[in-house]
């Protein structure tokens, strides 16, 4: 009677704790992440080589190498409340790289993309190749599947979830809910906390924060973008399939990254 007596006291003590230790969780719902992109240039630029380019390829890759770090890094920001977030590229003066075999559409992507959570859309400002559009749409659904992997972010702990979009990306992204937005960087969002974390491994490019910082964050600080065409998802991919038709796969990928 004894012993069991000890149990109940003890399974109490450990109940009590948690829910105390529940109530002292700081949850952030307002402020700023400083993300950084890097994208693999050795990959990148090997994967276009085949056997029909190679003769003019490998020669500017090699160049490449001797001129270039492996990794091209850029940095963005995500400011966010619990019900709007802006993600955006801060200016900054790029050196033009002159070795034409390190064109990537996804790696020179910078879109500004305005969330609004409540109503489940965006508005994205995107630069295709000579124009800008402005995107209106809903929020992409992605089917992620949440496992039990975790890793530390920027001082937080995140959970790993997988997807794949557009039929043939596959997507890793590592979140927390620790920040209770359901937001991320570029246009993914859909997990119960924050993405601070992710990457397209096929695609050799990777997203993960480096600093958050919980601040009260101003609603002019969150105006979306307003100059462009304006068309919606479909629109876009319409209108960037109709002008890339003849250029076969190569096409497709630009697709994929100007849809992202």
């Amino acid at each position: 009677m004894k012993t069991q007596l000890q149990y109940i006291i003890l399974f109490a003590v450990i109940f009590i704790s948690n829910g105390l230790f529940a109530q002292n969780i700081h949850f952030v719902q307002n402020g700023m992440i400083e993300f950084e992109k890097r994208s693999n240039m050795y990959a990148l630029i090997k994967k276009k080589i085949n056997k029909d380019n190679e003769s003019y390829m490998t020669p500017a890759f090699e160049q490449y190498k001797k001129n270039n770090p492996q990794f091209k890094v850029a940095k963005s920001t995500l400011s966010f409340t619990k019900d709007k977030s802006l993600y955006k590229w801060p200016a900054v003066e790029e050196t033009a790289n002159s070795n034409w075999a390190a064109r990537d559409a996804l790696v020179d992507l910078k879109n500004t993309i305005a969330t609004d959570y409540n109503s489940q859309a965006s508005i994205s400002q995107k630069s295709v190749y000579e124009d800008t559009y402005l995107v209106k749409d809903t929020l992409r659904k992605i089917n992620w599947k949440i496992t039990d992997e975790t890793r530390e972010i920027a001082g937080y702990e995140c959970r790993r979830a997988n997807a794949i979009i557009m039929d043939s990306i596959y997507v890793v992204a590592y979140y927390s809910n620790q920040i209770a937005v359901s937001g991320g960087p570029e246009s993914f969002t859909g997990l119960p906390g924050m993405i601070l974390g992710l990457a397209l491994p096929h695609e050799n490019i990777t997203w993960f924060a480096t600093k958050v910082t919980e601040v009260n964050v101003p609603e002019k600080d969150l105006t979306p973008p307003t100059k462009g065409k304006p068309t919606d998802n479909k629109g876009l991919t319409d209108k960037i399939t109709s002008a890339l038709k003849n250029y076969g796969t190569e096409a497709l990928s630009e697709l994929k990254a100007f849809s992202l």
